[in-house]
């Protein structure tokens, strides 16, 4: 997540220099061409801009549908920092009288369920962005802590070693660490420690933890529609591509009759650039904004996310070593 107030202007040439340079070729080459006497290969404009039309209707298809998934993705990770705090101070009530241990045992298993998730999340699929040279390059300027770390060593913070062992042979790990809680809980339910109210109040927050889980897991596991994606590129190559020779003539008349006469051809050069990109550029948002879980600068802050519901939970033990906020790197945080 970006935390200044906006991408410079700056920031997005450079994180679209590759695209820029891609875009100035395809817009010379053909006006050499031109110059050189080939003017049949200019094109009406009129049919470009038809497609122009419709590839900027498409584009914002795209872009409408990356909010959406991005939203809820963020909505998501709210409800999951509201149902922790209720989460927390319920169990603490319920049990604290009672067995303290339990208590700190089940909170500590809740920090390593975040954990386990926000892994679970960051986990690269084919469809992402991050193995591209563009979004590498700029991932420079921020820390992804779950490409830094490992989960092993993460979990020994929170888990004994047998518990510890066990999760790492399974395959979804926040799956059955929400398990180890419902079974614990049940323990306590079962030697009188909670009553049954109690019980099922805690064990409705259990089940709202498994169903926000479920629904991170549907964005991060299911791409925006391949059919919707293919349909966007292809017809923005292609408009990329006309949209130099469309302008042509047009920037070739432009001077007749002035002491431009002849050199206003050139125009089509940074004109053509300037359309293309803005059509690239805006694709390009939109496609940064797709999967809110994989690690780009615009993507829910899940890891910040973590360590704010981890320091509040700690902080209703009244624990005083509060392990430290995460903290915006080149105004970005994740």
């Amino acid at each position: 997540m970006h935390a200044g107030k906006k991408f410079t202007a700056i920031e997005f040439i450079v994180w679209t220099k590759r695209s820029i340079l891609c875009l100035a070729i395809l817009s010379t080459i053909p006006t050499l061409f031109y110059f050189c006497g080939w003017k049949f290969i200019s094109f009406p404009w009129q049919p470009i801009a038809i497609m122009g039309t419709a590839v900027a209707f498409i584009v914002g298809f795209k872009n409408n549908a990356s909010y959406s998934r991005l939203w809820e993705a963020r909505q998501i990770y709210g409800a999951i920092i509201n149902d922790s705090r209720s989460f927390g101070y319920t169990l603490r009530d319920s049990l604290s009288m009672k067995n303290s241990e339990k208590v700190k045992s089940m909170f500590a298993r809740h920090y390593a369920w975040l954990t386990a998730l926000r892994f679970q999340l960051r986990e690269p699929r084919a469809w992402e962005n991050m193995n591209t040279a563009q979004y590498e390059e700029y991932a420079r300027k921020y820390d992804i802590c779950e490409k830094l770390l490992k989960l092993d060593d993460e979990l020994k913070n929170y888990l004994s070693a047998d518990e510890l062992k066990y999760i790492l042979s399974k395959k979804n790990r926040a799956t059955q660490l929400m398990a180890f809680q419902s079974k614990e809980l049940s323990e306590a339910y079962t030697n009188g420690e909670i009553n049954d109210f109690q019980w099922t109040q805690i064990n409705q927050q259990l089940v709202k933890f498994t169903d926000n889980q479920g629904k991170a897991e549907r964005i991060k596991n299911f791409p925006y529609p391949r059919n919707f994606s293919s349909i966007t590129t292809y017809l923005l190559l292609l408009f990329i591509v006309f949209v130099p020779f469309g302008l042509l003539k047009e920037f070739d008349k432009l001077g007749d009759g002035t002491f431009l006469e002849g050199f206003t051809l050139w125009f089509n050069i940074p004109f053509s650039l300037l359309v293309t990109w803005c059509f690239h550029t805006l694709d390009s948002v939109g496609e940064a904004s797709v999967n809110p879980f994989e690690g780009s600068p615009n993507d829910v802050p899940i890891t910040q996310i973590s360590r704010t519901i981890e320091i509040d939970m700690r902080d209703m033990l009244d624990e005083t070593n509060l392990p430290p906020a995460i903290i915006p790197k080149n105004n970005i945080v994740l």
